[in-house]
């Protein structure tokens, strides 16, 4: 994470070519710092034997175990016809279990000679079954002899440390390198102000190095770990402190709501009151909205939360202070389904220049890619004449041709889903830096919101308002059950004659040669074991139209369609015409029916977490309760079942969030977030660390708050430049 000369010396100048490539290739690993910073994933300690007995199957292991017996046979082979061949069969055991290696041809000799009955080792290799019995075949090995002086140097530890390694470069192999280097951790410049450290009782830099790689106890690897997770939360908070302090310094025109403008004039239109939290949540934005730097703020809520409501209230105030606000959305399904949804809100206080418009009205126009080229034009000008107060697209609002009267908010949807550069040529096109309010349905645990949103300031909206019905999630296995599967076509069949209307959403559209996500995809043993391709839109609407929901009106909706045809569909399912709608997940956000009632999702297990709670979302949304129904092939003790079993079980998106994380890796879940700028947490949890992090917040933010430059500290400077090397700087830049 820091880096100082003796720290920057490149691997190949000090291991050598062949060693360094190896790093460089499999391990990302460069310098002598890089190195450094490569933890042991765990320790096994001298004299406790590794569980033989619970060895995952195809994976790349290391053992340490005793050598039990040792026997060399010869046989006949196609190399070999006379019984020249040899294989050498070495049993070795923890005591408990045991397990089978062998070494076949010229590869017997050296082991022949070493694995003696009795000697000790570390063996890596992969696990495989052969006559059923689990081996390693020729596995690479270490004696634990203690007999020369290197040995007895390196495994003077009472813990041998495991490194994360590859097949082509075992664990131990590494740990000799670490050795090789460890020296240099000496100079490694702390990042921690020293009163932080005295402050939290944290060792140094360099003794945490030397302690995380040679530890001689197990308080010596919780004293390192401790103190290196320290050094994440704290570099990351320190980066997020300064982007925000940096913020505040930036000039912004307030916009303060007039008394009785646009924003009364459609409160009182509404036909329900807020909820408390989106009273709550709207006065928090309004605050901001006042001052004269610009808003960032991050709004999560639950699916249904009525964030689009609070996000309209927002836009109005602005355009009430002469100001204009632009929803960018990620698709054009959302993007006209948004503008559909503000302009039946708004009434005639969105027809503003038009006959029948209110006299406080303004224009809400819509800009997306596919429009005509007459519509763009009139939409364009009504932007760059102010006489457009709101404005909603996708990326094409993004474009050079895109001009603003006087831009004061701009409101992303799902940002997740944009690129920083996107959200920051929107940002770009104000006289000033304009407010900006960021809006997920994603539930995410407050934790990773400081580490993958600290730039921003968070509100919740967690409650449901009146009105919204309860969800009834269920898994229906098909595979065990197939009965259960036309029960589910029979309940879709009693929702439409009740009058309502049925979701079917598939993992692929059916037109495509490959599913181009699976392509680039590793596969799980659970896909391996499921050879059948997921379930397409496209067959699957042609079964139900022929088979089970014979006689219903069957739509598809898909991403490839042509703008126009996709909206004509949601029309039509909008206004009832159509009782089944089945689709991609492109109806996973903001599609709002609230006569559709019942989802089916096939392959269910095909879906992550969030994205089923997303889906799930988009029924219950009137007065009748909602039903959604998971269907899937998988066995019921698989991974995939468990996590179906979760989604079932509970409407908290917060709680799914944690389930889904602890699933996860959490660099998969922070780079998804920030296009993996962050993903870079080697010691630090997010779930499990969340303590460490918001101390670390408070710290960083003392720190910056006295030292906004940190002139004063050297150390975390240079930590800082290597966490935020040129293209993470630009990121949080534009974050």
């Amino acid at each position: 994470m820091d880096l100082v000369p003796a720290l920057e010396e490149p691997l190949k100048k000090v291991l050598g070519p062949p060693t360094a490539k190896v790093m460089a290739e499999h391990l990302g690993l460069h310098t002598v710092g890089d190195l450094l910073h490569h933890y042991p994933r765990r320790y096994e300690e001298r004299g406790q034997l590794t569980h033989l007995a619970d060895l995952p199957m195809d994976e790349h292991v290391t053992v340490v175990a005793m050598v039990a017996d040792a026997r060399l046979h010869s046989f006949a082979s196609a190399k070999s016809p006379r019984g020249k061949g040899q294989r050498l069969e070495v049993t070795i055991t923890d005591g408990h279990g045991r397990l089978q290696l062998v070494f076949f041809g010229n590869g017997v000799h050296k082991p022949h000679k070493e694995l003696l009955p009795g000697t000790r080792a570390m063996f890596a290799g992969k696990v495989s079954v052969f006559n059923r019995r689990l081996q390693l075949a020729h596995p690479a090995y270490e004696l634990l002899r203690g007999d020369t002086e290197e040995a007895v140097e390196t495994w003077a530890g009472a813990l041998i440390p495991l490194y994360p390694a590859t097949a082509k470069l075992e664990s131990w192999k590494i740990g000799k390198a670490v050795q090789t280097v460890l020296p240099s951790a000496r100079e490694a410049v702390d990042p921690l102000p020293e009163s932080l450290r005295a402050g939290r009782g944290l060792v140094s830099l360099p003794e945490a190095l030397l302690k995380i790689h040679r530890p001689h106890t197990k308080a010596d690897i919780d004293a390192a770990r401790t103190r290196l997770k320290w050094d994440e939360a704290f570099v990351l908070q320190v980066a997020l402190a300064r982007r925000r302090h940096a913020d505040a310094q930036l000039p912004a025109v307030p916009r303060r709501p007039a008394a009785d403008g646009l924003l009364s004039a459609f409160d009182d239109r509404l036909p329900f009151t807020l909820t408390d939290g989106q009273r709550k949540v709207s006065a928090e934005i309004f605050d901001d909205l006042a001052t004269d730097h610009p808003m960032h703020r991050l709004l999560q809520g639950e699916v249904g939360s009525g964030k689009t409501l609070v996000a309209l209230r927002a836009m109005l105030a602005v355009v009430d202070a002469g100001g204009q606000a632009a929803l960018l959305a990620p698709t054009e399904v959302l993007a006209q389904q948004h503008h559909r949804s503000v302009v039946e809100m708004m009434g005639e206080l969105a027809e503003g220049g038009m006959l029948g418009g209110a006299d406080r009205a303004t224009k809400v126009v819509l800009l997306t890619g596919s429009m005509g080229s007459a519509a763009r034009r009139q939409a364009l000008l009504d932007l760059v004449t102010g006489e457009a107060g709101i404005v909603i697209g996708t990326h094409a609002l993004i474009e050079d041709k895109v001009r603003f009267h006087d831009l004061g908010l701009v409101v992303v949807d799902e940002q997740h889903r944009f690129g920083v550069e996107q959200r920051d040529a929107l940002r770009g096109k104000g006289r000033q830096p304009p407010h900006l309010l960021v809006m997920t349905a994603t539930p995410i645990p407050r934790t990773v919101a400081m580490t993958v949103f600290g730039d921003l300031e968070t509100s919740v909206l967690d409650q449901l308002p009146a009105g919204r019905s309860p969800i009834a999630s269920h898994v229906v296995p098909a595979a065990d059950k197939p009965h259960f599967l036309a029960r589910a076509w029979e309940r879709v069949r009693e929702e439409v004659a009740n009058g309502h209307q049925a979701y079917v959403v598939c993992p692929r559209i059916g037109d495509e040669e490959d599913d181009p996500r699976k392509a680039g995809r590793k596969k799980s043993p659970e896909d391996e074991a499921e050879k059948r391709p997921p379930l397409a839109v496209l067959d699957v609407a042609d079964h139900l139209a022929k088979g089970p929901l014979h006689g219903l009106t069957v739509e598809v909706l898909h991403g490839r369609m042509h703008p126009d045809d996709k909206d004509a569909v949601m029309r039509r399912f909008a206004a009832g015409d159509t009782h089944v709608l089945v689709a991609t997940t492109v109806i996973e956000v903001g599609v709002n029916v609230p006569n559709a009632t019942a989802m089916v999702i096939m392959d269910a297990d095909r879906f992550g977490v969030s994205q089923l709670h997303q889906l799930r979302g988009r029924v219950g949304r009137g007065s009748a309760p909602g039903l959604c129904l998971l269907v899937t092939e998988m066995p019921e003790a698989s991974p995939a079942r468990q996590r179906l079993g979760a989604v079932a079980a509970t409407l908290d998106g917060f709680e799914l969030s944690r389930i889904d994380l602890e699933q996860r890796r959490e660099g998969d879940v922070l780079g998804q977030a920030q296009s993996g700028a962050r993903s870079s947490l080697r010691v630090l949890a997010v779930i499990e660390d969340e303590e460490v992090i918001e101390q670390a917040r408070e710290e960083a933010v003392a720190v910056v708050e006295a030292d906004p430059e940190l002139t004063a500290h050297p150390g975390l400077r240079t930590a800082l430049d290597a966490l935020l090397d040129e293209e993470r700087e630009q990121y949080l830049e534009k974050g």
